[in-house]
């Protein structure tokens, strides 16, 4: 079967899992054709080595990708974040109907939600149906981070959400309660289907800690309260600091964060203030590093605002953690804590809310080490069973062949 994938976002940008699917379904004896933009995600900047073109084809581990322009961007301004989505829909509906070469289903990767009108627009020219994976719910999540809040705009999302989820041949959703908000929307149930994420287990594993690993960066000898992702509006890692504030009289105890974002620069300068000695930024470090740095935590942390939306959002960031077998303190409410819940993975805490977070840091520091590794390994064993990579991918190729049938 010949799959085109279409997503704004590709490697070298740093989320692996649109690949790694391209590459397994092309493993499994199908075709696969890859539209995407020039890297620039997260620091929103073309990635140092490229020059943007019209079109640019490449090939990455024998999967034909076809790079199209875009306005790159990811700060907090609504308009610059606007002609970051828009200039690549633009160019996608431009020069995705050319470039596409015949397919008999299309898997399409979003967010952002604009992605859909070249889903639809290269679908409709092409007789493509697609599948839309749906991984932030828009306009939800720009109205929950603060991004955009006009009231004209957020009902024009609404309206294209509406038909590109109807012209879909089938849509699929990270979490449950995306699944019951999609149903509340209208959407036909047998049409949504949960396919849980993954972490690339060829990346995220257990490994042994790193002494040398954790002497360069600071981490020796302490209680290391970990966090690695993206350090932006949605994540409120502000409550990290006020935690990491009212415990000053543990000082083995320290929180480490670990990546990038529009935040970070307003966070640091905030620990800086506040003089708080037990928080250390190392920055953005490569994927592949990760699970070397996760090895030294010994715990990793998830926080989310708290904003309904988030109580049916799963953040990425939670398999990989279950993938590294870590324990896992959960601050997000809904979903992601009934995941952490029922994989024995960790607890939980109100998001939000420093103190609470800060008495269930001391309740995980007084924890005899074998509970802790306990629950990280009851984590891992959750992974192996439930989200895997290969039955996943399974589970798209399924729906991909699906919609290819219907085509028929």
């Amino acid at each position: 079967m010949r799959i085109l994938v279409l997503s704004q976002y590709y490697p070298p940008e740093p989320d692996p899992k649109i690949h790694a699917l391209g590459r397994d379904l092309q493993t499994r004896g199908h075709r696969v054709r890859v539209i995407t933009g020039y890297p620039n995600y997260p620091q929103g900047r073309i990635y140092p080595g490229w020059r943007q073109r019209p079109w640019q084809r490449t090939s990455l581990d024998g999967l034909d990708v076809v790079r199209l322009p875009l306005y790159p961007d990811h700060s907090r301004s609504a308009v610059r974040r606007s002609l970051n989505y828009l200039s690549f829909a633009a160019s996608a509906s431009v020069l995705g109907p050319f470039l596409s070469g015949p397919a008999d289903a299309m898997w399409v990767y979003s967010a952002p939600l604009t992605i859909g009108i070249p889903a639809w627009w290269t679908g409709a020219w092409r007789g493509i149906p697609f599948v839309f994976n749906i991984h932030d719910m828009w306009p939800e999540t720009v109205a929950a981070t603060g991004i955009l809040n006009e009231g004209r705009i957020v009902r024009l999302l609404e309206r294209l959400g509406r038909f590109v989820y109807r012209t879909a041949a089938a849509v699929t959703v990270v979490s449950p309660g995306f699944r019951r908000l999609l149903i509340a929307k209208g959407v036909p149930e047998d049409k949504v289907h949960f396919i849980a994420n993954w972490a690339d287990e060829e990346i995220y594993h257990p490994v042994p800690r790193d002494e040398g690993l954790a002497a360069r960066h600071g981490l020796a000898g302490r209680f290391n309260v970990v966090y690695g992702g993206n350090i932006g509006a949605a994540q409120a890692l502000e409550t990290l600091l006020e935690a990491a504030a009212l415990l000053r009289d543990l000082p083995s105890i320290q929180f480490v964060l670990i990546g990038e974002g529009v935040e970070e620069k307003g966070l640091r300068a905030r620990a800086s203030a506040l003089g708080l000695d037990n928080v250390r930024f190392i920055g953005w470090q490569p994927e592949a590093l990760m699970p070397a740095f996760f090895a030294l935590a010994d715990v990793v942390v998830m926080h989310l605002r708290r904003e309904p939306l988030f109580e049916i959002t799963v953040p990425g960031k939670a398999y990989a953690y279950l993938a590294c077998g870590r324990p896992i303190l959960c601050a997000v409410a809904g979903d992601t804590a009934d995941i952490v819940r029922d994989a024995g993975a960790g607890v939980s805490c109100p998001p939000e809310d420093p103190a609470a977070l800060a008495r269930t840091v001391r309740t995980l520091q007084a924890m005899p080490e074998p509970e802790r590794r306990a629950l990280g390994e009851s984590g891992h064993r959750a992974h192996l069973a439930k989200y895997s990579r290969a039955a996943l991918v399974g589970r798209h190729e399924a729906l991909l062949v699906q919609a290819a049938r219907s085509r028929k």
